[in-house]
């Protein structure tokens, strides 16, 4: 499988879709590049990749 890049929004709707009222427009429209694609990703894996992409953007908000 090839490498994937996606939005945040994608990946939430597609595996967590309770998750999306709490991340903000910003959040939503981060890009994931995926190592196994989309079709791999299991529920457990979005939950930790929302939550690394919520700290990430949070460190890079501090930084400006």
């Amino acid at each position: 499988m090839d490498m994937e890049a996606v939005k945040l929004s994608r990946i939430v709707e597609k595996l967590a879709p309770e998750l999306q009222s709490f991340l903000t427009e910003s959040e939503l429209d981060l890009k994931i590049v995926l190592r196994d694609g989309l079709a791999l990703l299991e529920p457990h894996d979005a939950m930790e990749i929302v939550q690394h992409s919520i700290c990430e953007h949070q460190n890079q908000a501090m930084l400006h």
